[in-house]
């Protein structure tokens, strides 16, 4: 399927995505427990704001303001009835300032879970997933985005749903799991299932990967994971957390720095990304320190699990098994340093 999401990658080799949208949301007011997907409609210009953070910092490609944009979720605040609405606005407000920004930017949908379990486990069906799904994707389509970016999805049905109502709607996907439980997802797909699953489906995504988990290492781990699978007509996704949450005088903050997150940035473009960006409290600081990291340094040589826990730190929720062919425990340098002396 031709799209600027695509072209846009052969054209550059990589592209540099967003940071974190809920928790930037919270850091301009958004109060915890309501719908930030509202303030497409009752604060337009604080959604502008967020997106033009990005833009000013270098993304290609922003995600709208609609993660819990389907019926499912926005029941949980007296929205469902506004789904075409809300997901519209959101789109159409970040259409508007990459337009306004004079250079090309994918606008990518935002489409989170449902919220609802699957059968056999759950009462959700993947026909009914389905039409949950394209009701969002619709609104974000007639809204102007290029591409829906399905995210943080975790089950098997809920992939097949989401990729299904793309193709109903006849826009482009990108579909990322998160790999948050012992190197799988919370209901056990491995990446390297998820890269089989992405070859041999009937509905494909235009590019697919990892976002959100326990912290970057882990995510370069899956990435490491899916690379004996990875063909070169592949576009990768890695768009990890900020390092770990922590709480904070009453608050959640994340513990990666700018720092941190630019040596991400780099190791996961050597690990086969093409479309890196952050997750969990990544804010434009974070990416502008990822744009300078992308821009400055050589493409480099695929990094081992090794080369990432010492430039970034300790894996904390990959299994071993994961961690390299012989299964030997992985510790950080300083360690394996006292250990040789």
């Amino acid at each position: 399927m031709d799209n600027i999401l695509t072209r846009l990658v052969a054209e550059r080799g990589w592209l540099l995505a967003d940071g974190a949208t809920g928790t930037n949301m919270f850091a301009l007011g958004l109060a915890h427990g309501d719908a930030p997907e509202l303030w497409n409609i009752e604060k337009p210009e604080m959604v502008r704001a967020h997106y033009r953070a990005f833009l000013d910092v270098g993304s290609d490609l922003v995600l709208t303001n609609s993660f819990g944009g389907t019926a499912n979720r926005l029941q949980l605040h007296g929205l469902a009835d506004r789904v075409h609405e809300i997901n519209k606005a959101a789109a159409a407000l970040l259409r508007q300032e990459i337009d306004a920004c004079g250079r090309e930017v994918v606008c990518a949908g935002s489409v989170g879970p449902t919220g609802d379990l699957f059968e056999p486990i759950g009462p959700l069906t993947v026909e009914d997933g389905a039409g949950s799904f394209a009701a969002q994707m619709q609104g974000l389509k007639d809204g102007g985005a290029d591409v829906v970016w399905i995210e943080t999805l975790s089950a098997t049905e809920e992939i097949e749903a989401a990729l299904i109502a793309a193709d109903r709607v006849g826009i482009p996907a990108v579909c990322t799991l998160s790999f948050d439980t012992n190197g799988r997802t919370m209901m056990g797909i491995t990446p390297e299932r998820f890269v089989t699953m992405m070859h041999e489906g009937s509905h494909r995504p235009v590019a697919f990967g990892g976002n959100c988990g326990t912290g970057a290492p882990d995510l370069l781990t899956g990435l490491i994971s899916m690379r004996g699978r990875i063909t070169n007509a592949d576009i990768v996704v890695a768009k990890a957390n900020c390092g770990i949450p922590e709480y904070r005088e009453g608050a959640i903050c994340y513990s990666g720095t700018a720092a941190l997150m630019a040596a991400y940035a780099v190791l996961a473009r050597d690990c086969g990304a093409r479309i890196i960006g952050g997750c969990c409290g990544t804010t434009p600081e974070h990416v502008a320190a990822m744009k300078a990291a992308l821009d400055t340094t050589p493409p480099g040589e695929p990094p081992t699990i090794h080369d990432i826990i010492d430039r970034i730190g300790a894996l904390t929720g990959t299994t071993a098994s994961l961690l390299d062919a012989s299964a030997a425990p992985v510790v950080p340098a300083e360690r394996r340093r006292r250990r040789r002396a």
